[in-house]
């Protein structure tokens, strides 16, 4: 079968949920985690990941109710939190049923649950704008929301909560503004709080509370672009791998792939890979961009295809029809390609679709 496939270290996954929690609830601890699996554990495969950390897990968040749902038909029976809400209030019913919490984040969504009788009482999360401007209710409104629900019998706990819009700029203001946007709103309001998501968690000690949200952080990708202590630690989840599977003997001043990119500029081995933007690897990634030969470092040439790219194997004489090669992973931190990549971390492991997924334990 196709040599293209996704390692999938699930002890390095647990080993960072535990590095997020310990990070929790300030400078003392004491906070609790919710694991962000949200699209497919961002391209990890969001069943067998929260499978892995279940039995420490304080719950798992994912952004809609299909995604909560797969969770729950496959044994998941931790707390999960949608990140989204719902989007009809005819889904209130299957939250009850199986036990989500829910994010409440507009006006109609609070009119829906003033308007909807549930059987048993559905914890919300109250989401504020404080700045991101994406979805939350405004901050004029937010104290009435929260009476509001708090007057309902069928709603129990309800956390504040809020999202930063640039929290992986570490010398940015605006985090600090919507902290105090959030300070502020949220006054004397009684109750837990969500405010950090991987950035903030890891780079904002003043942001944490009793609760966090990380997701990145989780698969061993740091969310700064530039080097941070902080996440020195994290381990790489995902390996993605394949094999060389033809080589070509090129000539001087021949060009390789499509639009004559990398053209040789010595006589040079190129290696064939089955591996292309199809799977998930980026498309624009640029020579020289690095990847792992046989565990030896190596460099990818010319344009990426759809189910194909190019190595150079000038200095890999041992390497040859078969050869491994490691796009990121445990010797390809998936940083420098994103650096390379014309892409963002984020995008990069979500992308990630075709190959086979392999979870080691």
């Amino acid at each position: 079968m196709r040599p293209a496939r996704a390692l999938i270290d699930l002890d390095a996954l647990r080993h960072n949920y535990r590095l997020a929690r310990a990070l929790c609830g300030g400078h003392g601890g004491g906070g609790r985690a919710l694991a962000v699996v949200k699209a497919d554990a961002y391209g990890h495969g969001a069943v067998r990941c929260a499978a892995a950390l279940e039995a420490e897990a304080d719950g798992f968040a994912v952004a809609c109710i299909e995604e909560a749902l797969a969770l729950r038909e496959a044994g998941i029976r931790a707390p999960i939190l949608l990140l989204e809400g719902f989007f009809e209030a005819g889904e209130l019913a299957l939250i009850v049923e199986h036990g989500l919490w829910t994010v409440v984040h507009a006006p109609w969504q609070v009119e829906a649950l003033e308007r909807t009788p549930l059987p048993r009482p559905v914890d919300v999360w109250l989401k504020l704008d404080s700045g991101m401007h994406r979805v939350g209710i405004d901050a004029a409104d937010y104290r009435d929301a929260w009476q509001r629900l708090r007057a309902l019998p069928h709603v129990g706990a309800i956390v504040k909560m809020s999202h930063f819009a640039r929290a992986d700029e570490p010398d940015c203001a605006r985090t600090g503004e919507q902290l105090a946007n959030f300070a502020a709103a949220t006054a004397g309001l009684p109750g837990e709080s969500s405010l950090c998501n991987s950035p903030a968690l890891l780079g904002w000690p003043q942001a944490r509370a009793e609760w966090a949200r990380p997701g990145l952080m989780l698969y061993g990708v740091s969310p700064f672009a530039q080097a941070h202590p902080a996440a020195a630690a994290l381990r790489p989840v995902m390996t993605l791998e394949s094999k060389v599977i033809a080589v070509r003997e090129l000539p001087a001043g021949e060009p390789v792939g499509y639009g004559a990119r990398f053209v040789t500029e010595r006589p040079t081995r190129v290696g064939v890979v089955a591996m292309g933007y199809a799977d998930g690897y980026p498309q624009y990634a640029v020579n020289g961009t690095p990847v792992a030969i046989d565990g030896r470092p190596g460099r990818l040439v010319g344009r990426v295809s759809m189910d194909m790219l190019t190595v150079d194997l000038s200095e890999h004489p041992q390497a040859g029809v078969g050869s491994a090669v490691e796009l990121w992973g445990r010797q390809v931190p998936a940083a420098e390609v994103v650096a390379r990549s014309q892409t963002s971390a984020y995008r990069l492991l979500c992308a990630v679709k075709r190959v086979s997924l392999r979870h080691v334990d």
